[in-house]
């Protein structure tokens, strides 16, 4: 099923120290000055960190949800991702880890931590 623009914005806001601001009719979310994450005013896209090393492998793997940033942005960690070839999982993902380029490693743990305690109680609940 195909991930949303607010599916994206809501996760994206739940981030430690990540802020929503809008430039050039573009929604983005920044921790501090960095760019982690970019959605397309049309909703059909959305650009995110993601390490140059595993582009091309991205890209050649999953066409249809990966492609290459724009030639100005080739010099960063970024990617593009068409959000109607996503699932949520995927789309939690790949937020998270592009957020993680850019924060202390112990705002990642913390996260984690509490994710894997959140996971647990539901299990706890269906038991």
């Amino acid at each position: 099923m195909a991930v949303t623009v607010d599916e994206v914005r809501a996760l994206a806001a739940t981030l430690p120290r990540a802020y929503e601001v809008v430039v050039r009719g573009r929604v983005k979310f920044r921790v501090g000055q960095i760019v982690f994450l970019s959605l397309a005013p049309d909703g059909e896209t959305m650009g995110l960190g993601f390490p140059k090393d595993w582009r091309a492998a991205a890209v050649e793997s999953k066409p249809e949800t990966f492609e290459l940033p724009g030639e100005s942005d080739l010099r960063f960690n970024w990617i593009r991702v068409r959000l109607a070839a996503l699932d949520y999982e995927e789309m939690v993902d790949l937020v998270e880890d592009a957020w993680a380029l850019c924060v202390p490693k112990f705002l990642i743990e913390a996260r984690r931590r509490a994710s894997a305690l959140r996971a647990a109680a539901r299990r706890d609940e269906t038991a």
